[in-house]
């Protein structure tokens, strides 16, 4: 096979993060931390995962960052915009999410991330309140634009940054089905033009970020660039898109869990999942509207993993339900409860439940840094347009137009260990084996 051309990662790498806080500020401390020799990035496939080469008979595993060029993390500098005027410092703080000692390790360069004045609406987000950073209320969406393409521009010349990377690290909108204007670039860019109300904030970033060249990718529910609209752009601009929504706590568990009741033709009843979270994600979720987004990328992983049309007996009945509640005493620290009622041989009924108490941002926080580098990597190897080998990272992974997206987590992660052998030159595993057991 033919390596893949790719532009070094030599200089500076800005990843920039609409939404400045748990996750943000997670990410921002854990990989300062690291690079000061202070924590271990785990979570991080970039930074700890190795890569099988070859034959097992080679014994080639290097660490995926040795063996494709990703920007360092001595490289990164961050920057992003809030709707609140902590500076990274103040909003881990008050997120509660890391201990002080972790903070105030890295609490110089903390206090140096202020966030831009954000594009943010309350008709989006709705239970937010007292924002004080705001961008001017009278922005038209077309002035919204060019808001931000002069933000990102001053930040790659100020932090001399070589490349930019987006990840969507703000909170959930309200959920609106794609309508006409984004069925096509020029509707669209009519349309911010129009200042057209029916254009959410997190698109208005995206398509920023693509206008500048700044690969995009989208760590919430939102209906942000899986639309026609924005895969045209992404593709007249030679720009790396994907999403969407990250994978961490209760979808986490799903992917991995449901693909083996699969494997094993094992049926299930019913699969009922409630989570309680206290942070600011948990306080968005609260509003119907938000949460309808939620619902709509949470509930549809289990119907494409189980695929219940081929297999009717198993699973065609199923009742799959998702909640999630709002409860503020416990912060980031967000409860996944799972029962799933399932049956085997005979039809004899069995259970599972599942009690995963995790924390939501250092969950989020790796796969941030996981999809900035792999999308600089896209961007450097000439990729462009929708990154379906990162379905790995996300609850929804966006796929070409007609493709079911697969949200089985084993096959998501050899695809992307495949796509990341193609580009440079290995071959790509099969995991078929035969030639060990062929005489001769």
């Amino acid at each position: 096979m033919s390596q893949t051309s790719i532009s070094p990662a030599t200089g500076r790498l800005g990843i920039l993060t609409p939404g400045m806080g748990a996750v943000a500020t997670t990410l921002y401390a854990g990989v300062l931390a690291a690079r000061a020799g202070q924590a271990t990035p785990i979570g991080s496939l970039t930074q700890m995962g190795h890569i099988r080469l070859g034959k097992r008979t080679e014994n080639r595993n290097p660490l995926i960052r040795e063996f494709v060029p990703l920007a360092d993390l001595d490289d990164i500098v961050f920057g992003g915009w809030d709707p609140y005027s902590d500076d990274a410092y103040a909003a881990a703080m008050r997120a509660g999410v890391l201990r002080p000692e972790h903070i105030e390790g890295v609490g110089e360069e903390m206090r140096a991330i202020a966030p831009m004045s954000a594009i943010f609406s309350p008709d989006w987000v709705t239970r937010l309140e007292g924002t004080d950073n705001v961008a001017s209320p009278g922005l038209t969406k077309w002035e919204q634009v060019e808001k931000l393409v002069e933000d990102i521009e001053t930040f790659r010349k100020e932090n001399d940054c070589d490349r930019l990377s987006m990840v969507w690290c703000g909170s959930t909108e309200a959920y609106h089905e794609p309508v006409d204007i984004h069925q096509s670039l020029d509707l669209f860019e009519a349309a911010l033009k129009a200042d057209d109300e029916r254009i959410a904030p997190s698109q208005i970033y995206a398509y920023a970020s693509l206008i500048t060249g700044t690969p995009f990718a989208n760590g919430a529910p939102n209906v942000t660039i899986d639309f026609p609209a924005m895969v045209e752009l992404a593709s007249r601009e030679g720009v790396p898109i994907s999403g969407k929504d990250f994978k961490t706590g209760q979808t986490l568990i799903k992917t991995i869990v449901a693909p083996g009741l699969k494997a094993r033709m094992l049926g299930i009843d019913g699969w009922f999942s409630t989570n309680i979270l206290g942070n600011r994600d948990g306080e968005v979720l609260d509003a119907p509207e938000n949460f309808r987004s939620k619902e709509v990328s949470k509930l549809g992983v289990l119907e494409q993993i189980l695929q219940p049309e081929a297999y009717p007996e198993l699973y065609g009945d199923m009742y799959h339900k998702v909640r999630i509640n709002y409860y503020p005493p416990r912060g980031d620290d967000k409860e996944g409860w799972d029962n799933i009622d399932i049956f085997g041989w005979l039809g004899y009924k069995m259970q599972i439940k599942i009690d995963f108490l995790c924390k939501d941002s250092i969950l989020a926080a790796p796969l941030v840094l996981d999809l900035a580098l792999f999308m600089d990597l896209a961007g450097r190897a000439g990729r462009s347009g929708i990154q379906e080998w990162l379905s790995f990272y996300y609850k929804a992974p966006q796929a070409a137009p007609g493709l079911y997206a697969e949200n089985d987590i084993f096959i998501q992660l050899k695809k992307l260990k495949n796509n990341l052998r193609d580009m440079m030159g290995e071959d790509l595993i099969t995991h078929l084996g035969t030639e060990y057991y062929e005489e001769g």
